[in-house]
């Protein structure tokens, strides 16, 4: 009888020490992710946040490193001031839907007109994956050979000069467009702005004889450059970009003390568990470095820009300050 005790007892023990190893490392079914996840774009479709959410998603599938359904969903309104209010106050711990966004969650939660209470802080940043950056465009036929031959036609009269962008007064195309300017001493308030909806209507606008510069993204003008119809005096690149872009110059090159990024990264809620986070921290790290990630950049003409987690954060703080700077320069910080 004693025998068959300790038989069942060694036969038994192993099983039950492997189930509650199993349940607190997560397999056995119980582990993160498992259930569908929703990413969510908060604009309409076809915009930078859509894409970025579609191909982001779609590449976690081919490259099978989430084996749970992802699904996208768009969230139009205030330039994602609607959802993220919506997300902070309602999902704060919701492991299972997470969003992408760009500088506008910095600019929206900063600027006076149509501020947002909330920020990046009332999130987790999980990772930067992208990046872009600044380009100011004129016309191939411009009487404006170089960005110098602008800044001095502002300081010399700025109410003749029209500034062009694809988004609202103190959003992002705004601070891109009025930074050389700043930085060069001309009062940025001063400056003619007149915004379009989207980097489509600008470039149209520019064409058109409408406006006499525009800034918008540096990946969507190679396409025009090549075809000789306009020419960009400068990016906010830290560094010279390569391709179609290749001769322009800097605004450090100009002796304008200045950068810009126009980044694109992947946040998740607040309270988000040490597991979810831990689970994006090493898929995300895995994502970027696979093939199919990689031929997306080239599809969509991204610049690759990894941070993970913590040092995403650390980033979003200090562009933060730069601008805070300049919404309170425009007289347009909350």
């Amino acid at each position: 009888m004693k025998r068959n005790v300790y038989l069942l007892v060694f036969l038994v023990l192993p099983a039950l020490i492997l189930s509650a190893c199993g349940q607190s490392t997560g397999v056995s079914g119980s582990g993160y992710p498992s259930k569908a996840i929703t990413v969510v774009a908060p604009s309409g479709a076809g915009g930078g946040w859509d894409l970025t959410a579609r191909v982001f998603t779609k590449v976690l599938g081919e490259a099978k490193l989430v084996n749970q359904p992802m699904m996208v969903e768009n969230k139009p309104g205030g330039g994602g001031a609607v959802f993220l209010a919506e997300y902070v106050t309602g999902e704060p711990k919701n492991d299972y839907k997470l969003f992408v966004n760009s500088p506008p969650i910095l600019i929206n939660h900063l600027k006076a007109e149509g501020n947002s209470p909330y920020g990046y802080q009332d999130t987790t940043p999980l990772a930067q994956l992208t990046k872009d950056f600044g380009a100011y465009v004129v016309k191939a036929d411009s009487s404006f050979q170089t960005l110098a031959d602008l800044i001095n036609a502002l300081k010399s009269d700025p109410t003749k000069i029209t500034v062009a962008g694809g988004s609202a007064p103190g959003s992002m195309d705004h601070l891109v467009a009025v930074l050389p300017a700043y930085k060069s001493g001309i009062d940025p308030k001063t400056i003619k702005y007149v915004s379009y909806d989207g980097g489509g209507e600008a470039m149209a606008a520019l064409l058109g004889g409408n406006a006499d510069m525009i800034a918008t993204d540096a990946s969507s003008v190679g396409d025009y450059l090549k075809a000789g119809k306009v020419r960009v005096l400068a990016v906010t690149s830290k560094e010279r970009l390569d391709g179609d872009l290749k001769e322009v110059p800097t605004l450090k090159d100009l002796g304008i003390d200045a950068d810009f990024t126009i980044w694109r990264g992947v946040f998740g809620p607040k309270e988000m568990s040490q597991e979810a986070y831990q689970f994006w921290q090493n898929t995300l790290k895995k994502m970027v470095d696979t093939p199919e990630w990689k031929k997306e950049l080239d599809a969509n003409h991204w610049a690759s820009e990894y941070r993970n987690g913590e040092e995403f954060k650390s980033f979003l703080g200090e562009q933060e300050k730069l601008i805070q700077d300049m919404l309170s320069s425009m007289g347009m910080a909350k």
